[in-house]
């Protein structure tokens, strides 16, 4: 028996690889776990890839990413409207960037302030290193609130955690919380680390991005939801340009570079038109909610692709329990919470898939009702 690093048990086996590994033993199942886009990357995209691998471009790239790349996302920003913010590392993911980020600014005992519902490595990468994840209780509305957040800073809060739009709630915070939140992180001196992944799929009005407001802010952003290439490991990290210089140190000695056909293949992804797949996705957020909202407790996701109904009864894991047991996969709300009231449904599918996933939800809500 091998003798394990302490760190190791301070994070555990993934409740959503669970749900995955239960659909490869189900036959057809109504999938509406899976947190990626049911589109494929575009051909250009592909073809992009393809021509950086014939023409040898498959060594090494800068640690910090092309700079061709890097100043094609800073530019994204500077459109937008978004100061200059300082330097851009491209990571091997968003998850990489979440990673890179939490080492560059935490120490053992430090506290990162987040909301819960909380994407699940937030919590866990803050336990693996050793630093300790403290929770704004966002229910029932998912907005974060500078009240409720500065209760609970410490002199070992270091940053705090924006996830808009959210996984696994789908909300999107208005322009009232991040101003607030804002004010209250200038006050305290404390770094802002927003996670907009999801920010191509926003459905209403624009997204807000403390970015525009506060200087020390570091924005996560990637490929893998907007141009489906999850699997292509394609992130960013956009920030004050000494902690971008400190991920980049780190990125030296563990991923190394983000993969370098990916990045050069992004150049293309990042002049896509992603508005027909934006109103695909708002035509499908509307199909679900529509769907559910006369049975179930929920909240109006206004962007990603995820909906965070209150499990009828209370008890997210045994309503997502008996789903699974009528061939339906969904995800616990305990995966992404310290509560387990609620559950995720990822509308990330055909619209066929998502009716038969609502046909199961309202049957279910009658028996739990």
């Amino acid at each position: 028996m091998v003798k394990l690093a302490q760190r190791t048990k301070r994070i555990d086996s993934s409740g959503i690889r669970k749900v995955f590994a239960l659909a490869a033993n189900m036959t057809d199942p109504v999938n509406l776990s899976i947190g990626q886009p049911h589109f494929d990357v575009a051909d250009e995209v592909k073809e992009a890839a393809i021509e950086a691998i014939q023409q040898g471009r498959n060594s090494y790239t800068l640690t910090a990413g092309l700079p061709e790349l890097r100043e094609k996302v800073k530019q994204q920003y500077l459109t937008k409207g978004i100061p200059d913010l300082g330097d851009v590392l491209i990571t091997s993911g968003v998850s990489g960037g979440i990673l890179l980020s939490l080492m560059a600014l935490l120490d053992e005992g430090d506290e990162i302030i987040a909301p819960d519902p909380y994407f699940v490595m937030y919590k866990h990468l803050t336990n693996f290193i050793g630093a300790r994840p403290v929770y704004v209780d966002t229910y029932p509305d998912f907005q974060m609130d500078a009240d409720r957040i500065e209760k609970l800073i410490t002199p070992r809060t270091r940053a705090i955690l924006l996830n808009s739009p959210g996984n696994p709630t789908g909300v999107i915070y208005n322009e009232e919380t991040v101003r607030g939140i804002v004010e209250l992180a200038a006050r305290h001196d404390v770094v802002l680390i927003s996670d907009e992944i999801y920010d191509s799929f926003v459905y209403e009005g624009e997204l807000i991005s403390p970015a525009k407001y506060y200087p020390n802010t570091l924005v996560l952003g990637g490929w893998s939801k907007s141009s489906a290439m999850t699997g292509w490991r394609m992130g960013y990290a956009y920030g004050p340009a000494d902690l971008i210089a400190a991920m980049i140190n780190i990125q030296m000695y563990s991923f190394v570079c983000a993969p370098s056909l990916a990045q050069h293949a992004c150049l293309t992804a990042m002049d896509m038109d992603l508005t027909p797949r934006r109103d695909e996705y708002r035509a499908k957020r509307d199909r679900i909610y529509n769907g559910l909202k006369d049975r179930f407790n929920v909240v109006k996701p206004g962007g990603a692709f995820y909906i965070f109904p209150e499990a009828p009864g209370g008890d997210g894991d045994a309503f997502v329990k008996k789903a699974i047991e009528n061939n339906l996969l969904i995800v616990p709300g305990s995966v992404f919470s310290e509560r387990k009231t609620h559950f995720r449904i990822s509308y990330a599918a055909e619209d066929r898939t998502i009716d038969r996933g609502i046909e199961i939800l309202q049957r279910l809500s009658k028996e739990f009702g």
